[in-house]
């Protein structure tokens, strides 16, 4: 089966996703004066989101009020991460069971959250596409979005 993955992403002005410790606090404290960009229709658009343990931890981290995903399909890639967590997920052990359960899901569109949109995530038979949004903000160091 063929799918899509699309990553959706906000940078600074200078290129980077977060600071050195991870902080995405530059790209979150402006809430809704800074508007979606077209997330939330870009979500629409989407079957499944995929995200590691780490973005998961920051995800959980802003609230339930803050859960944008919906009944939409959400995994999440750990070995760590109790496969009961949450109800809302569902985890995956191996790239290659994560790959498998999309395919028999009939999975068309995916939303790789942050590290997860390595290239594993895109075999052959995907398209992948990018929706970039830089916001005005120079932070001089971190985690770049390349």
């Amino acid at each position: 089966m063929t799918f899509t993955t699309t990553v959706f992403i906000g940078t600074s002005l200078d290129g980077y996703i977060a600071r050195p410790d991870d902080d995405i606090e530059w790209l979150t404290s402006r809430g809704e004066k800074a508007g979606d960009l077209g997330f939330f229709e870009f979500l629409d658009s989407v079957d499944a989101v995929i995200m590691g343990r780490n973005t998961y931890d920051k995800v959980i981290g802003f609230g339930k009020e803050n859960w944008h995903y919906g009944a939409r399909h959400v995994g999440v890639l750990s070995t760590t991460l109790a496969e009961e967590a949450d109800p809302r997920i569902t985890v995956y052990r191996s790239m290659d069971s994560l790959l498998a359960d999309l395919d028999q899901r009939g999975i068309k569109h995916v939303y790789p959250r942050r590290r997860t949109s390595r290239p594993e995530l895109h075999p052959r038979r995907s398209r992948r596409c990018v929706h970039h949004q830089r916001r005005p903000v120079l932070i001089g160091a971190g985690s770049s979005a390349s």
